[in-house]
C-alpha cells in the first residue's frame, strides 16, 4: 500500500492536483488515494471490470456515484456493482443504477441518428434513419439559411441536468454562438436561486452541509466535527441525493450523533427520527426563517465575533426580523409557535449545525429571500465554512466553466441580445442563460426577435422542466423552423416538435469528467471510464465537439481531440486525462475558514468576496438590481389567505415535484423494475380529505385549477396535512401511442398543466410549483388509463 501511494504521489499529474494543498502541507496524505486501492480496470473471472463515476442519469445528480461494470468477452455489460472504492458512497447505490444494464439494452433506446420531414412532427413513424454525416450535413444547412436570416439569436439550446453537469451551458455558446441557452422551467426554479443568492450574499457558490466528502478520513478526520444539529429544509435527500450532496451521510451522521430538524411539508423516513417536524404550509418558509432569525438575535444566540467581524447589516436584519414573531410566523406557516421557538434555539445552540437546503426553496416566486434568510442563519450562527458547517469552495471553485468560449464564442454584440439581459440582469448575467419565460414569449410573440431553430440537449421538457407544456409545445411548433435533439430515449419533446434526433452515450459508454455542485464545492471529482459501446451514440462532449467543428470550426481548431477539449474545459489543461482517470474518484480539498487568509476573493485579502467583503445580511447586490437588500416575506400567489375567493373551488393547497427513489426526474419509466417500484403518478392525500372528497386509496383522481388538469392515481396517507396535496412530477407513458395527440400519455398525467408561467419573483427567479390552489374529484371506478371516453381528440381531459 506504501508503495502503491508512493508512486501515486510522486506522479506529476497527482501532484499539480492540489497545489494549495502541497503549498500547505508540502504533500498528499495517503487517504487520498482509493482507500482500498483497486485499479481503474481489472479482469476477474472472466470478465473485465471498470471502474467510473458517472454523474447521471440514471443515477443521481450530481453525486457521482461510483460504479464497478463487468463486462464479457464480448464486450457486453452484465453486471453492475457500487464501487466500495468511493470514500464517499462506499459501494451504495440506488435502484436508478443497479437498473443500468436494462436502462442500456433497453428495446426503445435510439441507437442511431434519425430525421423527419418537418411537416411530420408528431408522428412516429415518420422518422428515418441515417448517418452521422447526413445528419450534420442537415444541421449545417438548416444552421446556415436561418442564421443568415435571422441572425445567430435566432436559435435557442434548451438544456437539463445533462449527464456531465449542464454540458451545454459552458459551450453551447462555441458550437452554436448563440447567446440564448435555456433551461426552460419558469424562473429556473431548480438550484439557480439558492445559487444566486449564495453568489450575491456571500460571493461564493452555494453552501452545503460538510459531510466530510472532501477530507482525506471522512467523519474520522481530525479537521472535522460532526454537526450537533441538521436542519433538512425543503430536501429529501435519501430520494433524490440531490445537488452533489449524498443523501445517506445524514443517516451517517445521525449514527454519530448528529440531531435532526426537518422542515416540509410533508413527513418522510428523516423527520419521524428528527427532534421536530415542523409542517409548514407550502410556499411559507420565509416566514419561518424570518422567525428564526427573530428568536435568535431577540435571545442573543447569535455568534457575536463573527457578526462583528464578518457580517455586514446586521442591525439592519435585527430590525426587519422583528416584523415576524414566532406567532405571526406560526399563524401563517399553521405551525405550532413553541415549536418554531425551540427548534430555532436547538439550530443556534447546537457547534457545528448545517442545514440541508432544497429545491422546495427556489420554487416560489418569494425564494430568493428564502434563500437570503438561510444565509444569514448560517452566518450569525457561525457556521459557514466551519467543519461540520457550511462547505463553500475557494476561489478557485464555483462555476467558472459558465463563461467558457462565451464572449470568443458570441461577441458583445450577441451577448447584449440575450433575452432576458436587459429586464432581468441578476438572472442572465449570473446564469448566462436567456430568461426561461421571456424565451417563451419570444417564440410566442416575436419580441423582442423571432426564435427559429431550437435544441433539446438532454431535456425533456413538455414532461417535466416546463410549466403550461401545452403551450411550450404550440410556441415551439409555431415559431421554430428546425429542431434537434440530443438524448437517448425517444421522449414525448422529440417527438412533438424535433426534426432530427441525435442519439447519446448512457454513462457507461463515454469518458469524461464530473463535479459535484457543478465544481463549486469542496467534495469529490470523479472521471467515468468507458466499459461498453452500443450503437452509435456519443456523448455530450463529443456531440459537442463534432457538431461545433461543423458548424463554426474556427473556434474548435485549437482542439486536437475530443480529450484535449475535456481537458481544456473540465481539466484547466492543467492534467492528462488520460493519467488521471484511473484514480476515477478523487477528493478536493480547501480547507476551513477561508475567508481569514485571502482564499475566497481574487485579490487575496481576507475576507468574503462581496463589495463589502462581508456576508452581506443588507445586500448591496440586490438592492442595485432593484430589489429589497433585506428578506421579506409575502403570500404565494394562489394561497388561502393571498386568494380565498378560490377555496370554495380550489380548496386544497398544491405542492409538486415529489421525489421518489424509482425515478430520475422524467427518466427510467420504461425500466420494468424501476416501474415496478413505482408502476402510476401518485397524489398523495390527508386521509381526512379524501374521505370528505369520496376519494378511495388507489383510485385515479382528476387534479385540477384555473390553469389546467390532469389525472393522478390517489394514495391516501396521513404524512401530508389535511389541506395540501402533493403531486409527483415528470409522469409519461413509454408504453403508449408516441404519435399526437396522445405523445405517450403525455399530458394526461402532466402535474405541470396545473402550473403557471410567469409568475416568477421580483430579480426573475421562482415559480409556485410548490404553492398553488387546487381541487382533487374521484375518477369513475371503472376508469382505465386505455380508456379514450374521458379525453377528448387533444388528450385533455373532459
Amino acid at each position: 500500500m506504501e508503495k502503491d501511494y508512493q508512486d501515486w504521489r510522486d506522479n506529476p499529474t497527482m501532484r499539480a492536483w492540489h497545489p494549495e494543498r502541497l503549498n500547505a502541507r508540502g504533500d498528499f496524505t495517503i487517504s487520498d488515494v482509493n482507500d482500498l486501492n483497486k485499479p481503474w480496470q481489472w479482469q476477474e473471472d472472466g470478465l473485465t471490470v471498470t471502474r467510473t463515476s458517472p454523474w447521471s442519469p440514471p443515477g443521481c445528480h450530481p453525486v457521482g456515484c461510483s460504479l464497478k461494470l463487468y463486462t464479457d468477452e464480448s464486450g457486453k455489460l452484465v453486471k453492475v456493482e457500487g464501487d466500495e472504492n468511493n470514500p464517499v458512497t462506499q459501494g451504495r447505490l440506488c435502484v436508478r443504477c443497479l437498473t443500468l444494464k436494462d436502462y442500456i439494452y433497453n428495446p426503445s433506446r435510439i441507437l442511431h441518428p434519425m430525421k423527419r420531414d418537418p411537416k411530420e412532427r408528431g408522428n412516429a413513424d415518420a422518422w428515418v434513419e441515417v448517418t452521422w454525416d447526413e445528419a450534420f450535413s442537415l444541421i449545417k444547412e438548416n444552421y446556415d439559411r436561418i442564421t443568415a436570416q435571422y441572425g445567430r439569436e435566432s436559435i435557442v439550446c434548451f438544456a437539463g441536468t445533462g449527464r456531465e453537469g449542464g454540458t451545454m451551458a459552458p459551450f453551447g455558446s462555441r458550437m452554436l454562438c448563440t447567446p440564448n441557452y435555456c433551461y426552460s422551467q419558469s424562473g429556473y426554479a431548480c438550484y439557480c436561486p439558492r445559487m444566486a443568492a449564495s453568489s450575491y450574499l456571500l460571493g461564493a457558490a452555494y453552501p452545503e452541509i460538510d459531510y466530510a466528502g472532501g477530507l482525506a478520513g471522512r467523519y474520522d478526520d481530525p479537521e472535522y466535527d460532526v454537526p450537533e444539529c441538521i436542519v433538512i429544509w425543503g430536501k429529501e435527500p435519501l430520494a433524490s441525493n440531490p445537488d452533489g450532496f449524498f443523501g445517506h451521510a445524514v443517516i451517517d451522521l445521525m449514527r454519530r450523533g448528529a440531531r435532526l430538524i426537518v422542515v416540509d411539508p410533508r413527513s418522510n423516513w428523516l423527520s419521524t427520527r428528527a427532534d421536530y417536524l415542523l409542517q409548514l404550509r407550502p410556499g411559507t418558509d420565509a416566514a419561518l426563517a424570518m422567525a428564526w432569525l427573530n428568536v435568535i438575535i431577540s435571545e442573543g444566540l447569535y455568534d457575536e465575533d463573527f457578526v462583528e467581524y464578518w457580517c455586514y447589516g446586521f442591525e439592519q436584519l435585527a430590525e426587519r426580523v422583528k416584523e415576524m414573531p414566532p406567532s405571526k410566523a406560526a399563524e401563517i406557516c399553521g405551525i405550532d409557535e413553541e415549536a418554531i421557538v425551540k427548534s430555532a434555539r436547538m439550530y443556534a445552540e447546537a457547534t457545528p449545525a448545517s442545514i440541508a437546503w432544497g429545491l422546495a426553496l427556489d420554487q416560489k416566486a418569494n425564494g430568493m429571500q428564502v434563500g437570503h434568510c438561510l444565509i444569514a442563519l448560517m452566518a450569525i450562527c457561525g457556521n459557514i465554512d466551519v467543519p461540520g458547517g457550511m462547505r463553500i469552495g475557494d476561489k478557485t471553485m464555483g462555476l467558472n466553466e459558465a463563461g467558457f468560449g462565451f464572449e470568443e464564442g458570441l461577441g458583445k454584440e450577441l451577448i447584449s441580445k440575450m433575452i432576458g439581459a436587459k429586464e432581468y440582469p441578476a438572472y442572465c448575467g449570473l446564469i448566462l442563460n436567456s430568461h426561461a419565460d421571456l424565451t417563451l414569449r419570444a417564440m410566442e410573440t416575436g419580441d423582442p426577435y423571432p426564435i427559429k431553430m431550437g435544441f433539446f440537449a438532454g431535456n425533456n421538457l413538455l414532461s417535466c422542466t416546463s410549466a403550461e407544456p401545452e403551450r411550450w409545445m404550440s410556441a415551439i411548433n409555431n415559431s421554430m423552423e428546425f429542431v434537434i435533439a440530443f438524448d437517448v430515449f425517444m421522449t414525448p419533446s422529440a417527438q412533438a416538435t424535433c426534426d432530427v434526433f441525435l442519439p447519446l452515450a448512457t454513462i457507461a459508454e463515454r469518458e469524461g469528467v464530473v463535479q459535484t455542485h457543478y465544481g463549486s464545492s469542496p467534495v469529490t471529482m470523479g472521471f467515468m471510464n468507458k466499459a461498453i459501446s452500443q450503437g452509435e451514440g456519443m456523448s455530450d462532449m463529443e456531440l459537442c465537439y463534432n457538431l461545433g467543428k461543423v458548424l463554426n470550426p474556427h473556434l474548435w481548431d485549437q482542439y486536437e481531440d475530443v480529450r484535449d477539449f475535456i481537458e481544456h474545459l473540465r481539466l484547466g489543461k492543467k492534467y492528462c486525462y488520460e493519467d488521471i482517470r484511473k484514480e476515477v474518484v478523487l477528493q478536493r480539498v480547501s480547507g476551513y475558514r477561508k475567508y481569514e487568509t485571502g482564499l475566497l476573493r481574487r485579490d487575496g485579502k481576507p475576507g468574503f468576496n462581496t463589495s463589502t467583503g462581508r456576508v452581506e445580511l443588507w445586500s448591496y447586490a440586490f438592492q442595485r438590481f432593484g430589489d429589497d437588500p433585506l428578506p421579506y416575506y409575502i403570500e404565494p400567489q394562489y394561497s388561502p389567505v393571498q386568494t380565498p375567493e378560490l377555496l370554495e373551488e380550489y380548496p386544497f393547497v398544491l405542492t409538486t415535484g415529489a421525489r421518489t427513489y424509482a425515478f430520475f426526474h422524467s427518466e427510467n419509466r420504461q425500466i420494468p423494475y424501476c416501474r415496478e417500484l413505482n408502476p402510476d403518478p401518485i397524489l398523495e392525500i390527508n386521509p381526512k380529505s379524501a374521505s370528505e372528497k369520496g376519494i378511495a386509496d388507489g383510485q385515479w383522481v382528476k387534479v385540477s385549477n384555473q390553469f389546467g388538469s390532469c389525472l393522478l392515481k390517489a394514495k391516501v396517507t396521513p404524512i401530508v396535512k389535511e389541506d395540501v396535496v402533493h403531486a409527483q412530477h415528470g409522469w409519461w407513458f413509454p408504453e403508449e401511442n408516441g404519435s399526437m395527440p396522445n405523445l405517450y400519455g403525455n399530458f394526461r398525467s402532466n402535474i405541470n398543466n396545473l402550473v403557471p408561467n410567469f409568475h416568477f419573483g421580483k430579480l426573475g427567479f421562482g415559480a409556485p410549483f410548490k404553492c398553488l390552489l387546487c381541487n382533487v374529484e374521484p375518477v369513475a371506478e371503472n376508469y382505465d388509463t386505455d380508456m379514450g371516453v374521458v379525453w377528448d381528440k387533444f388528450g385533455k381531459l373532459v
